[in-house]
C-alpha cells in the first residue's frame, strides 16, 4: 500500500487536481444522508429477514441495476477484474461483506447508540492508517476538528449526560462494529489506489456491488438453508428497495466520488454527519422527538467537520 501512495506522488497529484466544484460538495453532503437512510429502512427489516440474506439481496440487486453500465464498459471492467482480481474481491469483502452482513448481524446484539459511536471512529482509522502507511501529515486543525466532531457524536449518543458513559456495556456485537469501522477505513484507502482511480465511478461501483454479492453468496445461502427469514411482505420488499436504491447505489456512489475528489481522509469525515442526519431523518420520517442535546451535537459535529476539512494553506 505504501508503495502506491508515496507522499511526493500524492502532493504532485494534489497540485494538479482541479478545485472542488459545487457538485462535488453537494455529493459530499449527500453521502451521509443516503448512508443514514439505511437506518430508516433497516429499522423495518430487523427481525424480518436474516442479516446476511439482507446484505446479499442488497448487493445482488445493486449489481443487477448497474449491469447495463458495466456491460457498456465491459472492456475496461474485464481488464480491471483480470488485473486486480484479488483487490476487487478484497474490496467486496471489506465494503459490502463486513460492512454489510456483519453490521446487520451485529445490530441484533448491540444497541444503535453503541454502533453509531463505534462506527464513527472509522474516519479516525482512515487518517491514522494514511499517516502510518502513506506518509500523510496530520494538521493541528484536523486533530482539533476530529475531537470537536467526536464530542458532538458523544453528546448525541449519551443524550447530553456524561455520566451515561459509565453505563455503556460492550459485547460481541460492539466488537463486530469495530471490525466494520476498521474495514471501512481500509476500503476507503484502497479506493485511492491508481488502478481503481483509473476506472470511471459508475462501472467501478457496479463491479464492487458484484464483488459484494459474490462474497456474500456463501454466508447468505448458509443462512437461508439453516432457516433464515426471507422477505415475504410488501413492506419487506419496499424496505429492500430503499436500501438498494438509496443506502447502496446513491450512498456509495457519493462516497466514492468524495474519495476521488477530496481524498479518503476528508471523505471519511462524512461519517461524522451521520448521527445528526439520522436524528433529523428519524424526526421527519419516524416522528421521534428532537431534544436539546441533539441541537448541541449537531452544532459540534458541523463545526468540527468544517475545521477538519478546511483546505490546507499552500506554501511557495
Amino acid at each position: 500500500m505504501a508503495a502506491d501512495l508515496k507522499p511526493a506522488a500524492t502532493q504532485t497529484a494534489a497540485s494538479r487536481a482541479p478545485a472542488p466544484r459545487l457538485l462535488d460538495w453537494s455529493l459530499f453532503l449527500l453521502a451521509p444522508v443516503f448512508f443514514s437512510s439505511n437506518l430508516i429502512f433497516g429499522r423495518g427489516i430487523t427481525g424480518e429477514m436474516g442479516p446476511f440474506t439482507t446484505a446479499l439481496i442488497r448487493w445482488a440487486g445493486s449489481a443487477l441495476i448497474m449491469s447495463p453500465i458495466v456491460w457498456r464498459h465491459r472492456r475496461e471492467c474485464l481488464a480491471f477484474v483480470r488485473s486486480h482480481t484479488v483487490l476487487w474481491l478484497v474490496l467486496g469483502i471489506l465494503g459490502m461483506g463486513i460492512c454489510g452482513g456483519v453490521v446487520y448481524w451485529a445490530l441484533t446484539l448491540t444497541t444503535a447508540s453503541n454502533a453509531t459511536l463505534i462506527y464513527t471512529t472509522s474516519s479516525l482509522f482512515i487518517i491514522l492508517f494514511e499517516w502510518l502507511f502513506a506518509g500523510r501529515g496530520i494538521r493541528l486543525g484536523e486533530i482539533a476538528g476530529m475531537v470537536i466532531a467526536f464530542t458532538g457524536v458523544a453528546a448525541i449518543v449519551l443524550k447530553g449526560d456524561l455520566a451515561a458513559i459509565l453505563h455503556l456495556r460492550f459485547n460481541l456485537g460492539d466488537l463486530a462494529i469495530l471490525v466494520a469501522a476498521i474495514s471501512f477505513a481500509v476500503y476507503s484507502i484502497l479506493l485511492r489506489r491508481p488502478g481503481i482511480r483509473a476506472m470511471p465511478p459508475l462501472p467501478l461501483f457496479g463491479l464492487l456491488a458484484l464483488s459484494g454479492a459474490i462474497v456474500l453468496l456463501p454466508p447468505g445461502i448458509a443462512e437461508i438453508v439453516s432457516g433464515g427469514l426471507l422477505p415475504d411482505t410488501p413492506k419487506d420488499f419496499a424496505m429492500l428497495g430503499g436500501i438498494i436504491l438509496f443506502a447502496s447505489l446513491a450512498a456509495f456512489y457519493c462516497f466514492q466520488h468524495a474519495v476521488h475528489v477530496f481524498g479518503a481522509g476528508i471523505a471519511g469525515m462524512t461519517l461524522y454527519l451521520m448521527p445528526p442526519t439520522s436524528i433529523l431523518m428519524a424526526v421527519i420520517f419516524l416522528g421521534e422527538t428532537f431534544e436539546r442535546y441533539h441541537a448541541a451535537g449537531i452544532i459540534l459535529v458541523t463545526s468540527g467537520l468544517v475545521m477538519a476539512t478546511a483546505p490546507r494553506r499552500r506554501t511557495a
